[in-house]
């Protein structure tokens, strides 16, 4: 049986100073064991020394660790310089709106999607580009040793938080949203890489950025069902992550707590109301729009009771063993807390071995990372003439 420290680490998903393990991150990998670990630029110079980093750090932590990468494409993209800039998800769904030959896209409804709310709209579309850009993601992550991407991006691309989203959203309505992201989840799939939809429960109306502060969505409890959330209801069996935001909803239930440590979003409407039954991912716990109300003690603790099962922590070592130790301080003062982290630990456990069987993947040699490069740059020039025959 896994232990209470065994099962607190687990939870959590770290990120590393740089591109080599350091002598004191060795140290407190051994302890902590990590379920996941997360890149980001400064860790990442090529894929060889990218898989060795990862493979190394993994070793250290659970069996079948998450090794993840934010790869959405556009701003939003790790691997820009070691490997090749990406269109963003909004440029790819409008490009595939353009293309000569189209198909009609049926976005057919869950089981019980009627009790959830109105059926998103069907349109028609051609998700041909939406599902290469997935597999090129895909690609480029597995070339560089990771098995899961933070991406797609299921927000709504609304005026308001244009200034802090730009072009990561694909459309501005759950229709166009969800068409871009079934094709982009098949891509992903096609080349046994996890995505995660993200940031729930959307970000669309948001005007300030949670890495700095909260933002305080003041859209009314009807508009997020039916319109932010209609992507969560639709993909709710093909996303196998889901990410919460950090953001407040002062004119819903949960009011003016985040919805990453809120029991109301994540117990109540995510799992009960819209039945998800994959992994719940928290926004990174060093951001400003949870650590301005909580310290990253009590965001830990507080994460987990409200229903999350996996901590990202991107960058500090001493937030990293704080949130650890205060998992496990509070698991031997609650028998309840206790019986939570193990559940939770052990679903993961049987998880990972599920979703990362098959390994890390092929390493590729130069010549093949050289020949994807050149893949993804032609895809690129495909959007970028698509944007030229926009509208102005």
């Amino acid at each position: 049986m896994m232990s209470l420290r065994g099962a607190a680490g687990s939870l959590l998903v770290v990120g590393l100073a740089g591109t080599e393990l350091t002598a004191l991150e060795r140290a407190w990998l051994k302890l902590v064991r990590p379920g996941g670990i997360i890149l980001f630029k400064r860790n990442i110079a090529d894929a060889r020394q990218t898989r060795e980093l990862l493979g190394e750090a993994t070793a250290l932590g659970a069996e079948n660790g998450f090794r993840c990468v934010d790869v959405e494409g556009g701003t939003v993209n790790r691997l820009r310089d070691a490997l090749a800039a990406l269109p963003s998800a909004q440029a790819v769904a409008r490009a595939g709106r353009l293309q000569e030959k189209t198909e009609a896209v049926d976005i057919p409804q869950s089981p019980g999607a009627r009790d959830r709310g109105h059926p998103v709209d069907k349109k028609p579309g051609n998700a041909g580009l939406a599902r290469e850009h997935g597999e090129l993601v895909a690609r480029g992550v597995r070339a560089f040793g990771f098995n899961t991407t933070l991406a797609p991006v299921l927000d709504l691309g609304l005026a308001a938080s244009v200034a802090v989203m730009g072009s990561r959203a694909a459309a501005e309505t759950a229709a166009g949203v969800v068409e871009y992201a079934r094709a982009f989840l098949a891509g992903l799939a096609s080349q046994g890489v996890v995505g995660c939809g993200k940031h729930f429960p959307g970000l669309g109306g948001g005007t300030l950025d949670s890495h700095l502060d909260t933002p305080e969505i003041q859209r009314e409890g009807r508009e997020i069902w039916y319109e932010d959330l209609a992507p969560y209801r639709e993909l709710r069996d093909e996303l196998p992550m889901v990410m919460v935001n950090h953001a407040a909803y002062p004119k819903v239930p949960g009011k003016a707590r985040p919805a990453s440590v809120s029991r109301y979003w994540i117990e109540n409407v995510l799992r009960k109301r819209i039945g998800y039954r994959g992994i719940v991912f928290s926004d990174d716990l060093e951001m400003g729009g949870i650590l301005k109300s909580f310290s990253i003690e009590e965001a830990a603790v507080e994460a987990v009771k409200a229903g999350t099962d996996l901590l990202e922590i991107c960058h500090s070592p001493e937030l990293i063993l704080r949130a650890y130790e205060a998992l496990m301080a509070e698991g031997e003062r609650s028998r309840a807390f206790n019986k939570m982290l193990l559940e939770r630990a052990a679903r993961l456990e049987r998880l990972r071995g599920m979703l990362f069987a098959d390994g890390e993947g092929p390493t590729l040699s130069a010549r093949q990372v050289e020949g994807l490069r050149t893949r993804i740059l032609r895809f690129g020039e495909t959007i970028a003439k698509a944007q030229e025959a926009l509208p102005a």
